[in-house]
């Protein structure tokens, strides 16, 4: 074994970066870099289901679903009723959403994504057999994956 170091650092960089854009986004905007993240992605669309949101930020419908309810609280987001179907509720941003918008920097998260996006198909399933052998040998299988740096009571500010 003579790779440990370049992959632990290569972790140590991931997370830092990750780190380092959320505390950004919480410094100069009072969000979470999640809560970001999801307002950036739901700019990119007219309005979308907590369903949609999940599967276009690659995490769990119970992830999302907290940080939207978080942004709804600040008036970053709407939910409504469906007109398609009165079953669901579809997100929309804000005028407040989309003002802040304006002025936001991208996030880690959206780069993270974009990177690995950009793996062909054989490379994804490469990295995601051996992220999931690291993550059952190091005993971290237990965690739900919620989204980057979204900490349990973030609120945002609602000035």
């Amino acid at each position: 074994m003579q790779f440990e170091k370049e992959i632990l650092n290569a972790f140590r960089k991931i997370v830092q970066g990750l780190r380092v854009s959320s505390r950004r986004a919480e410094d100069e905007l009072g969000l979470s870099g999640a809560q970001l993240f999801v307002l950036q992605i739901l700019s990119e669309r007219d309005k979308a289901t907590i369903n949609e949101l999940a599967d276009l930020t690659c995490t769990h419908q119970s992830s999302v679903s907290t940080v939207v309810s978080r942004l709804v609280k600040s008036r970053l987001v709407e939910r409504r009723q469906s007109e398609a179907d009165a079953r669901k509720y579809e997100v929309s941003l804000t005028l407040r959403g989309e003002a802040l918008l304006r002025n936001q920097f991208p996030t880690a998260q959206k780069f993270l994504f974009q990177a690995v996006q950009k793996l062909s198909a054989k490379e994804q399933k490469q990295l995601v057999n051996t992220l999931d052998k690291i993550i059952e040998d190091s005993g971290f299988s237990q965690f739900v994956p919620n989204l980057f740096f979204e900490e349990e009571g973030f609120h945002a500010s609602n000035d």
